[in-house]
């Protein structure tokens, strides 16, 4: 059973509390107090209510299994066996309640030594404006470029950039579809919601890569999510009839509605390829909103999800939550948190700025955060993941299967015929 995390309480400021943040300021927290602590604080700011509150909450499933796995191996030993001790803010349903989540979770927890977050590219980006004044050391899925383009010391990027993800597997894509028509795709759509990681996505293909490749872009529309109705853009789909469509959308509900206008226009249940980006596309209650038929085929890029190697933390997972499969969100939870334990391993304190160092300085090729993140976890001076690979998934009967990179995938890729 779940362990249930402690929720960061906005109105918990007590006297002591208050002192204890006076203390955070460089070279006055005393590191000598917090190693003797019996518990180390790290955090998860997602959103837990709202419209993107199920990847949220995968993120705490996984960040949870991570904590209860480590104390039960002895917690942080370097520092006396020290356990962690996962504590939850809830960023809510804009870029403006988790910049306050995250300003309420430093004020009430002055002692925090990492976390992760927050989900959605906006709310990173207004979350980590806090967390790096307070030199709180963060590691992110989120994929926007932005993010680590700050210049900020404290902010760390596991998956690959929303730029990558596009340049980087468009070739594979390519490759895909000419071996499964036997002529090269001349021509594609791109559908895209406002949010951050989208933009991100959408740019540099916009901005030269499509061209690069010899593509024409039929159709290129951005609206704001969520869809009420997803007509006006899949009449512009029905009637360019791109060779294959991205789709890039941060609801499933939008995907839901696009995918049924698509098929009420007959251009659904895979004859036009879609591609997505976010590992929401994947996430099981996608299953329970749209049919097994109009999910067919359909791939999406995300920074990571269940890969071959990752079979025994996707069955623990499974066997603890009763879910179907792990998801990017929940297994990069779980990573983030075996990244922390590492680095606090390594400082032999439990001192922020420390830990942030040792972070820096990571080059992890093996141990539970070197499996769980393909190609290691090494950071560059900006606070990406080096050599983050593209992560390539699609729906086949009913489960979301890897297809690339081929060397970790689960199952080989189709490409729908239009």
């Amino acid at each position: 059973m779940l362990k249930k995390p402690e929720i960061a309480n906005p109105k918990r400021r007590t006297g002591i509390a208050a002192a204890l943040a006076a203390m955070t300021a460089p070279g006055v927290f005393s590191s000598r107090a917090l190693a003797q602590a019996k518990e180390i604080k790290v955090a998860v700011i997602a959103p837990i209510s709202g419209p993107w509150a199920r990847p949220g909450q995968l993120i705490q499933m996984g960040a949870q299994m991570a904590v209860d796995e480590i104390n039960a191996q002895g917690g942080i030993k370097s520092i006396g066996g020290a356990k962690l001790k996962l504590i939850v803010a809830d960023a809510g349903d804009s870029a403006e309640k988790a910049k306050n989540a995250a300003q309420r979770l430093v004020a009430s927890e002055p002692d925090l030594m990492g976390g992760t977050g927050a989900w959605l590219s906006s709310f990173t980006l207004a979350v980590t404006e806090v967390t790096e004044r307070a030199q709180i050391p963060w590691l992110t899925l989120s994929f926007a470029d932005s993010i680590t383009d700050r210049g900020f010391k404290f902010i760390f990027q596991t998956s690959a950039l929303g730029s990558q993800q596009s340049m980087g597997s468009l070739p594979a894509l390519l490759e895909l579809a000419k071996a499964a028509t036997g002529k090269p795709l001349t021509n594609i759509g791109l559908i895209g919601d406002n949010t951050a990681s989208p933009m991100s996505f959408m740019k540099p293909l916009r901005e030269g890569g499509l061209a690069k490749y010899n593509l024409k872009a039929v159709v290129d529309e951005t609206y704001t999510p969520p869809l009420s109705d997803a007509t006006s853009l899949i009449q512009k789909v029905r009637s360019t009839r791109p060779e294959a469509l991205y789709f890039l959308s941060t609801t499933i509900s939008d995907l839901k509605l696009s995918l049924e206008k698509m098929n009420e226009f007959r251009i659904g249940k895979g004859l036009i390829p879609v591609i997505a980006n976010g590992a929401h596309m994947g996430a099981p209650e996608v299953l329970k909103n749209v049919p097994a038929e109009l999910l067919e085929g359909l791939i999406f890029i995300v920074g990571n999800w269940n890969l071959k190697g990752h079979e025994q933390i996707n069955e623990n997972f499974k066997k603890r939550t009763n879910e179907p499969w792990i998801t990017q969100d929940a297994i990069t939870g779980y990573g983030d948190m075996w990244i922390l334990k590492e680095a606090l391993e390594r400082a032999k304190v439990a001192d922020k700025v420390k830990v942030a160092e040792e972070i820096r300085k990571m080059d992890l090729k093996d141990g539970p955060a070197g499996l769980v993140y393909p190609g290691g976890v090494k950071f560059d001076e900006k606070g990406r993941r080096v050599n983050a690979p593209i992560v390539m998934v699609q729906w086949q009967k009913g489960v979301p299967q890897t297809i690339f990179p081929t060397d970790r995938a689960t199952a080989k890729p189709f490409w729908a015929k239009s």
